[in-house]
């Protein structure tokens, strides 16, 4: 049985040691809290608002970068293969090709650089928490903005004004309530 040697965040303090059965368990757990998310959805023209950004975020910041990150590309392989993961039930490969696309193949990075600002302790403060996951939240709205844009073939300001600026306040608001997790669960993990 291998274990995972690594900075903590908070599912490795809460689970640990951290071994692989456990790391697939949490990898197909946080795959299905990804698509349970995605079902949240409000369609507002090309791209919906959904739950999949807050749970992607959330994702990277509880298991770390390389788990996080895992978590996140099973979650796509599912909804690519068929599953009905994706926003509002929809699934196939042919969603990597549409407007939300740019989005999908962000997911991975910003669960990672999310993560791993949490392996280095930005998880363990509100404050820090939230500009952790503000970054990650830049890096799924620039592969949206910019994926959107070519694909439309429109100047980078319309599609900024498709793409990024109807989202940015419950952006906030999910990244304020996802912030809000990680230092209760530290303190909870304290006690």
């Amino acid at each position: 049985m291998t274990t995972y040697a690594k900075a903590d965040t908070l599912m490795e303090a809460a689970l640990a040691p951290l071994d692989s059965t456990r790391a697939a368990g949490l990898t197909i757990v946080f795959s299905l809290f990804i698509a349970a998310s995605a079902q949240f959805s409000i369609q507002i023209g090309a791209v919906p608002i959904t739950g999949q950004s807050f749970a992607v975020l959330l994702t990277g910041a509880l298991l770390g970068s390389r788990l996080g990150a895992a978590a996140v590309i099973a979650y796509l392989v599912e909804g690519a293969i068929g599953l009905p993961f994706f926003a509002g039930g929809g699934s196939g490969i042919v969603r990597f090709l549409g407007p939300t696309a740019g989005y999908l193949v962000a997911f991975p990075a910003a669960a990672f650089i999310t993560g791993a600002f949490a392996e280095h302790g930005w998880d363990k403060r509100y404050v820090t928490a939230v500009a952790a996951m503000a970054i990650g939240s830049v890096i799924i709205f620039f592969g949206g903005w910019a994926w959107y844009s070519i694909l439309t073939h429109t100047p980078p300001v319309t599609a900024f004004n498709v793409a990024v600026l109807p989202f940015l306040a419950g952006d906030v608001i999910k990244i304020a309530l996802a912030a809000a997790v990680l230092p209760t669960g530290w303190a909870l993990l304290k006690k």
